[in-house]
């Protein structure tokens, strides 16, 4: 790269650390970004049908008609609203572009939290608030580019459509995006979506080292198990307890190793990560690709719990229940088992696979509701992976890009089985940390929302002109 390249990169990057550095576009960004972390959209407390209608009053102010907008909720679940705003491209033939996010953050307790979590405050180089990484920082991106959009006069080339669902962070909750899937697809209809999972990687100093398009999410499914027991009076011990009989099923559950796979997403990851991973691991991944049941290559790799993850389903025992009384035997022993699996695994499947496992008639293992559709990884697109690398080239000089497949999930896998193939957009930066995300204290940089906001803003523009 010549010096003039890199003044103009560095030019580009350059970004405010704290808010009295802000340029006015970046100020006016702050206060839709401000409202939307201080309106609490917690599951117990708070309300994502406020936070849309806050959303829409700004898109109507910038000249958004009542037509170009759909706020939604079921009736239900009054306080888990979203919004559909779409903004009309020149081209009629041009198909849509999705931008996907959602509304609803993890609950926060005050008495835990340093500051409140549902205050902005700009502090050290960052914001805290909850949700202000997760997943605020996107939907107040899509929304402010949107915005931008119409105050410029422009029209896209291509239909914009945004829609900021809630119930992604809550099992059990009314599931917006899920809705829109089954209730309103071709109000959603597009070629494609962007959404959170991507991002950047920063070293414990701050500096960036790579960035991560997600292509690709896990199944989210939990099982149940179950031990069951006539028993009886403590006094007089059985060898059959329903107690011992579900611990053995746990210990064989969270011992047990799928078998290694590998998607088109995940043999270009781990293809990439082989030439950077020191020794002996790099070698261990060329030796896993070249065949995935080498044993002794598949230990080393998988020593690192990311990369473990990454390369098989896995299931883990989160909750347990058992017993009804401190002097009897007990008569029911429960546990919830939760699986993250590889795609285009079927649940049933690998409840089977578990039961085998457990070998244990004693120990009923069953799916627990709700039952998600099956994962299936995106394309690797040229014509949207691309631009990604591209306009990251401006913002983001030297850092590597890298395809991925999240070990978690998003709402991406209600909208892929009506056609739509989802993307995690990279731009956001996250420490190593990890910016106490469904934790405590969450935070994002403010130099990181800045830059990432630049870069998803230049992004659509680009996909969409």
């Amino acid at each position: 790269m010549t010096l003039k390249a890199l003044l103009l990169a560095a030019a580009l990057i350059a970004v405010p650390a704290a808010s009295q550095d802000l340029r006015p576009d970046q100020l006016a960004f702050r206060a839709l970004f401000k409202e939307l972390v201080e309106t609490n959209t917690s599951l117990s407390a708070g309300s994502c049908t406020d936070a849309a209608a806050k959303l829409a009053v700004r898109l109507k102010a910038a000249g958004f008609q009542d037509g170009d907008i759909t706020l939604f909720a079921g009736p239900d679940h009054p306080k888990e609203g979203g919004i559909v705003a779409i903004l009309k491209g020149s081209d009629p033939k041009a198909k849509a572009i999705l931008l996907l996010g959602h509304l609803d953050v993890v609950e926060a307790k005050r008495e835990d939290w340093t500051r409140d979590p549902f205050t902005l405050v700009d502090e050290g180089g960052y914001y805290y608030g909850r949700g202000t990484f997760d997943d605020k920082a996107q939907a107040a991106v899509w929304t402010d580019t949107l915005i931008r959009y119409k105050l410029a006069h422009k029209m896209p080339k291509r239909t914009l459509k945004l829609a900021l669902t809630c119930g992604e962070e809550t099992t059990y909750a009314f599931n917006g995006a899920d809705w829109l899937a089954r209730n309103k697809p071709d109000l959603i209809a597009a070629e494609f979506g962007l959404n959170e999972g991507g991002g950047g990687q920063l070293d414990r100093s701050g500096k960036p080292l790579g960035l991560g398009v997600q292509i690709g999410e896990k199944t989210v499914q939990n099982y149940k198990l179950e031990a069951t027991n006539p028993g009886g009076h403590s006094s007089v011990p059985r060898p059959d307890n329903a107690v011992t009989d579900l611990a053995n099923a746990i210990v064989r559950v969270n011992t047990y190793e799928f078998p290694v796979q590998f998607n088109a997403t995940t043999r270009n990851y781990f293809t990439a990560m082989a030439t950077v991973l020191p020794a002996p691991a790099g070698a261990a991944v060329t030796a896993l690709l070249a065949n995935p049941g080498d044993m002794a290559a598949n230990a080393i790799v998988s020593r690192d719990p990311t990369l473990h993850s990454t390369l098989r389903s896995t299931c883990v025992t989160t909750l347990v229940t058992a017993g009804h009384a401190n002097n009897a035997l007990p008569q029911r022993a429960t546990a919830n088992v939760n699986c993250r699996l590889f795609p285009g695994t079927d649940p049933e499947a690998a409840r089977a696979e578990l039961a085998r496992a457990i070998s244990n008639p004693a120990v009923a293992v069953t799916l627990t509701p709700p039952i998600r559709p099956v994962a299936t990884a995106p394309p690797l697109n040229p014509a949207v992976l691309g631009p990604m690398k591209a306009v990251a080239a401006k913002y983001f000089p030297g850092v590597p890009m890298l395809t991925t497949m999240s070990t978690g999930a998003t709402d991406a896998i209600f909208i892929a089985p009506i056609g739509i193939p989802i993307y995690g957009a990279p731009g956001m930066f996250i420490d190593s940390d990890g910016n106490g995300m469904h934790g405590l204290n969450e935070r994002i940089r403010i130099t990181s929302l800045m830059q990432g906001r630049d870069y998803l803003d230049d992004l659509v523009h680009t996909l969409a002109d």
